[in-house]
């Protein structure tokens, strides 16, 4: 049977001088098309996933071209069964990805793109000066990474700069990043050459459009997204599953937030052992009184008041005999 609704993964890099007001126009075509999301809107242009029925995706492409600022707005489209989100959120923001790297403009400067079935070729065979690396956050590429990937233990993409200085021994290397969608690795990639790196490239459309037209080849385990689906398969072609469960240890793809609000950590974790903590990832969390209902998802919506009493301090797993 044919799905009935679109995912649109997008964004663009675009001077938006009126971005308050521009922010209200978008807010209300999106309202007025029944569609659903997160959408950054800031004075450097355009992120979004957007889900919806196919003809009103449709819709919205449309309009995002017709405005000549976002005319070049590259959509990735994945089919599905359902809305993707249960609400709309349209916010202004001050980077449509939160870098610490304002300074970079990549319509002036970023690394040269790499095409999807080019990039296949390289993972088939990777020459040795040649470092694929992933720029996403750690409990994104625990549950998803390319064979043989670089990757960073960083907790958010902020922390990007901090962890170049860890492979400065890499500058002689051709180093070609990828993340999700492709947004991270436009100041990732132009970061990387501006710290002196030379041969710099990036995967075009990222890990979304690699599974779209190359069938996702060599990416091992899922993709994390940020949507309902928490994690979306990618590789046609010879997946797996490299992501243990964060309880049990066991194989799992499946990907929680933990119900403890104030935890809400990003972690495999099995159908079983789900049930057994109450969605937890730990004893501790499961006796807070703030814990969430767990309806067997393990996905709500995130806590946004950044208060987090949990941070930095280490937390053992419960063990389920």
């Amino acid at each position: 049977m044919e799905k009935q609704y679109s995912i649109l993964l997008y964004y663009c890099y675009a001077d938006i001088q009126d971005y308050e007001a521009y922010r209200e126009e978008h807010h209300l075509f999106c309202v007025e098309n029944n569609l659903r999301g997160r959408i950054i809107i800031s004075p450097e242009g355009l992120n979004g996933t957007v889900s919806g029925l196919k003809e009103d995706c449709e819709k919205y492409m449309a309009y995002v071209h017709s405005d000549t600022r976002f005319a070049d707005t590259e959509f990735k489209v994945e089919a599905h069964d359902k809305m993707a989100f249960a609400k709309l959120h349209v916010r202004v923001k001050p980077e449509i990805v939160h870098s610490s790297l304002r300074h970079i403009n990549p319509r002036q400067k970023t690394g040269t793109y790499v095409e999807p079935n080019e990039f296949k070729e390289i993972l088939k065979n990777q020459p040795e000066d040649t470092v694929i690396l992933d720029v996403r956050s750690d409990y994104e590429h625990s549950v998803g990474r390319f064979k043989n990937a670089l990757t960073l233990d960083i907790e958010n993409f902020r922390d990007f700069p901090e962890k170049v200085k860890e492979i400065e021994g890499l500058k002689n290397k051709k180093v070609i990043t990828y993340c999700t969608g492709g947004i991270k690795c436009e100041k990732a990639s132009a970061y990387l050459l501006e710290q002196g790196f030379e041969n710099v490239y990036q995967l075009h459309g990222g890990i979304i459009k690699y599974g779209i037209e190359a069938g996702g080849e060599d990416f091992e385990g899922k993709c994390y997204v940020f949507d309902n689906r928490i994690t979306a398969d990618v590789n046609s072609v010879n997946p797996s599953v490299i992501s243990k469960c964060y309880v049990t240890g066991v194989l799992t793809d499946r990907m929680v937030n933990c119900a403890n609000p104030t935890c809400n950590a990003h972690i495999p974790m099995s159908e079983e052992a789900g049930w057994l903590m109450d969605g937890c990832c730990s004893e501790e969390c499961r006796q807070s009184p703030e814990r969430r209902p767990y309806d067997g998802t393990g996905y709500y919506q995130k806590n946004t008041n950044h208060y987090n009493p949990l941070k930095g301090v280490k937390r053992e797993p419960a063990k389920i005999d």
